[in-house]
């Protein structure tokens, strides 16, 4: 009897386990800048013809600072190790460029810089392709 009153009480637990909802905290989900950071600008490289990657632009309102990565996206670049790239500064070239450029895996950066109320200019590189944004997410 004992046994049997123990395997119900391990079924109920398991039953009512089953049925609550499983919840994530989006707050404790880190992106690929920092758990502060929201993306708020993604870029084709190049802006026309075939897509090879994407250029993305996050944001952290508690430190003003932007974070920019160059990912590949195209059978050629995405997963393998080609030459990728990615920069970033304050608009009109206030501290120079911040990046980094090499044969990567999967992506370039994350690169930072600190732009608060102030716009950036940016930059993503896949193989001979590049992306330019200037002048944007004005913060």
């Amino acid at each position: 009897m004992r046994i049997g009153s123990r395997v119900s009480a391990l079924v109920a637990v398991a039953l009512v386990s089953l049925l609550l909802p499983a919840t994530t905290s989006s707050a404790s989900a880190a992106g690929p800048c920092g758990s502060s950071y929201s993306r708020v600008g993604v870029y084709r490289i190049p802006e026309t013809g075939t897509q090879d990657g994407t250029l993305e632009i996050y944001y952290s309102s508690s430190t003003g600072k932007n974070c920019a990565l160059a990912y590949g996206v195209s059978a050629e670049h995405k997963g393998k190790r080609t030459y990728k790239g990615v920069a970033i500064r304050r608009a009109g070239g206030s501290g120079g460029w911040v990046g980094q450029r090499d044969y990567f895996k999967y992506y370039a950066g994350p690169v930072y810089v600190s732009a608060p109320g102030t716009c950036i200019d940016a930059m993503g590189l896949m193989g001979g392709d590049d992306r330019y944004v200037w002048n944007v997410h004005c913060g």
